[in-house]
């Protein structure tokens, strides 16, 4: 099954681009490689949740709000790849948390980026190496960030325009 085909059967679409906030490319492509900048939780070029994990946001909340720095990867990354159906896997995902000092559920929270990938590429392209790392602020006083590093099936299909 093709990833739009996917995509759709699960009620998800991939938001539009959002601009990077400072002097950085959203992603870097090297030979079979992808490697995403960090994603926040945005739509429109906004954040939809700020806070820390543990006091403004609950980890319902940021359970969700992951999903949303994950698909603004993979919008990023289906852009770079010429398109998801030739992503081979998700190889690393690295979830930031903006937490308070005694927070301990990183594990929880991350996973609403893993079960999305899961969901979306199976377990064997979906299910990258995670990190979940605490942090005391992201920019923005985002919740989350996100950054991926993605193979390729094949490295000579151009990004996309």
């Amino acid at each position: 099954m093709k990833i739009a085909e996917k995509l759709k059967e699960l009620g998800i679409e991939l938001p539009g681009f959002n601009l990077p906030a400072a002097n950085y490319s959203p992603a870097v492509r090297c030979g079979d490689t992808i490697f995403t900048a960090g994603q926040t939780p945005k739509s429109g070029g906004k954040l939809v949740l700020t806070g820390k994990l543990g006091q403004q946001v609950t980890i319902e909340q940021g359970y969700d709000a992951v999903k949303i720095c994950a698909l603004n990867c993979l919008t990023i990354i289906d852009h770079y790849a010429g398109g998801l159906d030739n992503v081979a896997a998700i190889m690393k995902m690295t979830v930031f948390l903006n937490t308070t000092e005694d927070f301990a559920d990183h594990a929880k929270v991350a996973n609403g980026a893993s079960d999305l990938l899961v969901s979306i590429f199976g377990k064997e392209g979906g299910c990258p190496a995670r990190s979940a790392v605490g942090t005391t602020s992201l920019p923005g006083n985002a919740p989350c960030e996100i950054e991926m590093i993605v193979k390729l099936k094949d490295a000579d299909i151009p990004a996309k325009g």
